[in-house]
């Protein structure tokens, strides 16, 4: 059922989203002690993350979070690609860590039956759904709590699935450096509802953006460092609902050739959440003095002197950034999507790739 004046399932679950993460850290972090109660194998010396679709791009972002919080090395790995290696990484006490926002996404389930035929590794999964393919093979599992996705595009689960990643994150730091050093970063996490709302509270510019996006056959989002995954599930939001030709870069490798396409009328997006580096602004100067595309910031503009659109929810730190960034995102493909009258909640040719339990 949807509420007055919500026309899709796609904005229900967006707004959804604020009641979702106090949800989850209700249930995963302890009342009285702080602790992060989401179980995690002891001695882990390397992580890898597989997952596909939205799922993937959050498994990217955990990387540059792992690593950054943990020092434990980690990568990711597409479910599909991860299928066709010859060799799987099976080093000692490693963690594979498996998403899928239904528990039963094909690729992802069949990547994680390979992986328990090794005796080393350890596994644990993030789903929304208990009891599912992926919950009954791994060793360990986290809940993601979102409820139901009726929408085809990721929302409410992507958000849902990083707080998980996030708390895994967070949860290292306690196992290896104590309860103190994870201390600032999880009180922060208890304003996300603030922050998700201040990024509802930004819809009426996302809309005038929205109507110049719509317009435009060429869009580019760039980003650097951990916010190049919020740019490809942005990307890949736009895509689904309004399946216009849009692509994702990092900012840095976009300057070795691909800048070419903005020979053509288009429109750069750049997505920060913290100071943008002298590089970067110099990259980006580099573009509008070269090509003079529409100029779009999400999150904080730093040194970037000329843009023509900033939406900008002002954040304690870059975890809240992160999350605001994404909701913008949401938004913006929602709004695209209904300018060009699409059918955002069942796009044309899409649905969920998961297993027939009949074959």
């Amino acid at each position: 059922m949807l509420k007055k004046n919500v026309k899709t399932n796609m904005e229900l679950e967006i707004l959804e989203q604020t009641k979702i993460i106090p949800y989850i850290l209700m249930k995963y972090i302890d009342s009285e002690s702080g602790e992060i109660k989401i179980n995690l194998p002891d001695n882990i010396t390397k992580i890898i993350l597989v997952a596909s679709g939205s799922s993937y791009h959050c498994a990217r972002f955990a990387v540059d979070l792992l690593e950054k919080f943990s020092k434990i090395e980690s990568r990711a790995i597409y479910s599909s690609e991860f299928l066709l290696k010859s060799v799987i990484p099976h080093d000692d006490n490693t963690l594979y860590i498996f998403i899928t926002q239904s528990g039963e996404t094909s690729d992802t389930v069949k990547s994680a039956e390979r992986v328990k035929q090794l005796s080393n590794v350890s596994t644990l999964c993030i789903t929304n759904k208990e009891n599912s393919a992926i919950w009954n093979i791994c060793d360990y599992q986290a809940a993601c709590y979102a409820g139901t996705e009726q929408g085809i595009a990721a929302t409410k689960s992507f958000t849902s699935q990083m707080l998980c990643l996030l708390l895994i994150s967070l949860k290292l730091i306690e196992k290896f450096h104590g309860n103190d050093a994870a201390k600032v970063y999880k009180k922060s996490l208890f304003q996300l509802p603030a922050v998700i709302e201040r990024a509802l509270a930004e819809r009426k510019e996302i809309k005038k953006i929205a109507g110049v996006l719509s317009k435009e056959n060429l869009i580019v989002i760039t980003a650097d460092g951990i916010s190049y995954s919020l740019a490809k599930e942005g990307a890949l939001k736009i895509k689904e609902t309004s399946y216009k030709n849009i692509s994702a870069a990092i900012l840095g490798e976009f300057m070795h050739g691909h800048v070419a396409v903005l020979n053509n009328k288009s429109v750069l997006i750049y997505i920060a959440i913290d100071n943008i580096s002298k590089r970067s602004v110099s990259n980006l100067e580099k573009i509008q003095k070269d090509y003079s595309p529409t100029l779009v910031i999400i999150g904080p503009p730093g040194g970037v002197e000329h843009f023509d659109y900033n939406i900008y929810v002002q954040c304690e730190n870059e975890i809240q950034q992160m999350f605001a960034n994404v909701v913008v995102l949401q938004q913006l493909a929602l709004e695209i999507a209904l300018k060009l009258k699409r059918n955002v909640d069942h796009p044309k040719g899409l649905q969920k790739v998961v297993i027939d339990r009949n074959i």
